[in-house]
């Protein structure tokens, strides 16, 4: 399953058990300058592909009322796919990473590698201060709110020191 919509719904059905139009809503909140639905109508064809993996189930019961809306849980393969997931994205990030490398590497005997890397450093500090507004005010969102706030310095600060690090390198092999 290659869609981040769908890995991201069913984290969703991991932290609560839903049903469709309150799971896109909340997909809205969570996801919100991340990723984004082309339509609330999106959240069911993610529920069914879901469903088809044995990924998340139906909870018994939960057509019983008045107006029947099915609720939806996680089942214990779709936890060990999430987690699956999960792992992969350390080593997706390290290929991408490396793949930045060898491509900013491209421009070394360039000139103006120097205004490129300025250009790129540039980029690492203006990064929206959005992060803070996760959720709301609940401990969840403000643990969720510090977490990402940190990953966003780790990640900045060891970004900036790379740029210093190819500076040094690009003006050792020029002088």
């Amino acid at each position: 399953m290659t869609s981040s919509i769908n890995w991201a719904l069913l984290a969703l059905v991991i932290e609560r058990p839903g049903y469709a139009y309150e799971l896109a809503q909340r997909f809205e909140r969570t996801y919100e300058g991340v990723l984004s639905l082309s339509s609330t109508s999106h959240v069911y064809s993610a529920l069914d592909a879901l469903i088809g993996r044995a990924l998340i189930e139906e909870l018994a019961g939960s057509r019983e009322a008045r107006q029947p809306k099915p609720r939806y849980r996680v089942t214990a393969e779709g936890l060990r796919q999430f987690e699956v997931l999960l792992i992969q994205e350390v080593h997706d990030r390290r290929r991408r990473q490396r793949l930045l490398v060898l491509q900013l590497a491209a421009l070394k005997r360039r000139p103006d590698a120097g205004e490129i890397l300025d250009r790129y450093e540039q980029a690492w500090l203006e990064q929206p201060e959005t992060d803070a507004e996760v959720g709301g005010s609940d401990t969840d969102s403000a643990c969720v709110a510090r977490l990402l706030a940190e990953e966003r310095r780790l990640t900045t600060e060891a970004n900036l020191s790379w740029v210093r690090s190819a500076r040094d390198a690009l003006k050792n092999r020029t002088g």
